[in-house]
């Protein structure tokens, strides 16, 4: 089996997601994820606590991103516009290339309850990440949860846009997209 090559996390990705598709996600153990990955268990999870964790892989990287990016936005930024630049930086980690792994990995999410669960609280991080980052900018609540919040909602919902079937849109575009549309929206409540 060999060890040190690159892409380790990427390669268990993968191949949970080939196993997952050939047996279903209840059916294929994080053994046979490192077996197919040409790795060891013990390997796997150096990189993952388990199985679900291998689905979620880049949100503690995304989190940071979003995080950095509020914080150094300009200091006249708005909130919203803070969280623009955010998602936009983000953004960038989905490329074209990574569309049909995206499909995949909401395949499975949405087949099981735990799973979805999962994804809520990597959201909630998300979103929270985005909060902190606007309070250490000096934005008070409930602007900076609000802000958050429609920042989070303009993800999901770009994301959603972004995997469906027959889209070829950019992320970027379609997470942009969303938080226009939600801001919008948010000005009719009054």
């Amino acid at each position: 089996m060999s060890r040190w090559e690159p892409n380790t996390r990427e390669r268990l990705l993968d191949a949970a997601l080939d196993l997952f598709g050939e047996r279903g996600y209840d059916d294929v153990t994080v053994a046979e994820i490192a077996e197919r990955a040409g790795l060891t268990k013990r390997t796997f999870f150096r990189h993952f606590s388990d199985k679900r964790e291998v689905l979620f892989a880049g949100q503690e990287p995304l989190s940071r991103i979003l995080a950095e990016t509020i914080a150094g936005a300009p200091a006249a930024a708005t909130p919203i516009e803070a969280i623009a630049a955010a998602l936009t930086a983000a953004a960038e980690a989905f490329g074209p290339e990574r569309r049909e792994r995206g499909r995949q990995v909401q395949s499975v999410v949405s087949g099981h309850s735990d799973l979805r669960e999962r994804e809520l609280l990597k959201h909630a991080t998300l979103t929270g990440a985005m909060a902190g980052a606007l309070r250490e900018r000096g934005v008070a609540d409930p602007a900076a949860s609000l802000a958050a919040e429609i920042g989070g909602l303009a993800f999901s919902t770009g994301f959603h846009r972004w995997i469906a079937p027959g889209s070829d849109r950019a992320f970027a575009e379609l997470v942009r997209e969303a938080l226009d549309e939600l801001v919008a929206a948010t000005a009719t409540l009054g």
